[in-house]
């Protein structure tokens, strides 16, 4: 299936025809696989360029599907490169790469899943994972675990369902901090800043010499979450922004508020217009010096042509905002590949989950990707550029490490409540209480339901 040139598009290949006479918009679309009551009412979307739901046994020869939300151009490369690998050890197997829309692979994954996924594909440690395996939509992998998987404990532990059992095989990750480029600091004199006075001074001399002080993206909804995270981090701590996630605080509260009242502050600080502008943007007036910091994943390094370009990229922690909260928690998420619940080829597919696994693998996709670290403790790091390097001492000094909102919690609470309640701050930033309270009043039935 060629990938569509837009997520309008994409989404209306996948309606049949019967259902398209009915002129059906964009929106009635998402509306209808919001939940994950989705797959009663349209047929399955991302399904339909699945796999199937065929048998559960099979051999480990033919085709292999390979769902993917690989899309961006970097990424997608370093996919094809390790599948290249994969078909080069393992004669036999042809896998076939179904690249989806990062965004929409990710709005419909419940339809995917309740449907005819593929044998294999990509998603997140974590809530997201445990969420999934609760309902029983993903295939059990810990016998892939078993045969030689060499991870960390806390990346066991991210993959590991509520059950005990494993039900992803990791493969990178990337931490979120502040970026910038180290010519611009040079040439300013700028200096790494370690509180938040010291963050909205820098900003206020960089706003004097032309830039825009924090660049700011939220066209497609998620940027703004790590932003939000980050806050809440600084100023309410880890355990409490992990409950908060799992449904277990007040959103309406005085907490979550006092996050909100930060994050007003800043704002001016911030490009303005963001939901018109998309990460990728956001990263390339980082790139061209028009900006001159930008939180996000250190994956926006793939806007950044290889060699003196990345070399000149360097990031630093958000600083701290309440002494006694500190700066030591971190968004660092963790990717890998789940395999569905009945795979055509579950032979296949647990031969390619293995190989997923293993250090030269993942060292195929960090060097094809430099913007990522590998999650295997057998990879090397030889290659790394100093950047990877960086977010590997990074990571490892961390006490406490989120996995991202929209991965902590309930998909169907992060896409359709939150994503859109914190545009609606972004729009309108005097109007808080009524933001918060409806976050507040949509997750109680939520995660009551």
């Amino acid at each position: 299936m060629p990938r569509p040139s837009s997520e309008g598009e994409y989404l209306a290949s996948l309606v049949p025809s019967s259902v398209r006479a009915q002129q059906l918009s964009r929106r009635s679309i998402l509306k209808g696989v919001a939940g994950l009551g989705a797959a009663a009412t349209l047929p399955s979307l991302l399904a339909a360029c699945g796999g199937g739901g065929g048998s559960s046994s099979g051999s480990a020869g033919g085709t292999l599907k390979l769902g993917s939300n690989q899309s961006d151009a970097v990424p997608k490369a370093a996919v094809e490169a390790i599948v290249k690998g994969f078909e080069a050890a393992n004669k036999g197997i042809d896998v076939a790469i179904n690249t989806i829309d990062h965004n929409s692979f990710q709005e419909n994954i419940n339809t995917y899943l309740q449907g005819s996924p593929d044998d294999v594909f990509t998603w997140f440690a974590g809530y997201r994972m445990r969420f999934f395996a609760e309902k029983g939509l993903i295939g059990d992998v810990s016998d892939v675990w078993g045969s030689g998987a060499a991870y960390s404990d806390a990346v066991k532990k991210a993959s590991t369902g509520t059950d005990g059992k494993q039900y992803l095989v990791p493969t990178t990750y990337y931490p979120w901090a502040v970026h910038y480029r180290k010519s611009v600091f040079d040439k300013h004199g700028y200096t790494v800043p370690k509180t938040l006075d010291e963050l909205v001074a820098l900003a206020g001399r960089m706003k004097k010499d032309g830039l825009a002080p924090i660049a700011f993206a939220d066209k497609d909804g998620w940027p703004a979450m790590g932003t939000f995270d980050i806050l809440n981090l600084r100023v309410n701590g880890y355990d409490f922004h992990v409950n908060l996630m799992a449904g277990k605080e007040d959103w309406s509260g005085a907490k979550v508020k006092k996050v909100f009242d930060v994050w007003r502050q800043l704002l001016p600080l911030h490009q303005p217009d963001a939901l018109g502008r998309t990460w990728q943007e956001g990263a390339q007036s980082l790139q061209k010096g028009q900006s001159g910091m930008y939180y996000m994943g250190t994956f926006l390094a793939q806007q950044f042509a290889k060699g003196a370009e990345q070399a000149d990229l360097m990031f630093f922690n958000f600083p701290e905002i309440d002494p006694t909260i500190g700066a030591d928690a971190i968004d660092a998420p963790i990717d890998g590949y789940m395999m569905s619940k009945r795979p055509r080829n579950q032979e296949a597919a647990k031969k390619l989950l293995g190989y997923l696994a293993t250090g030269p693998a993942q060292d195929t996709l960090v060097q094809a990707d430099p913007s990522v670290v590998a999650c295997s403790d057998q990879a090397t790091t030889a290659k790394y550029t100093p950047l990877q390097k960086a977010s590997l001492d990074f990571v490892k000094q961390a006490k406490s490490i989120a996995q991202f909102l929209d991965r902590d919690s309930r998909p169907d609470f992060a896409s359709t409540v939150v994503t859109p309640a914190l545009q609606s701050f972004i729009k309108n930033p005097g109007d808080v209480d009524s933001i918060v309270s409806q976050i507040e009043k949509q997750k109680k039935i939520i995660f009551t339901s």
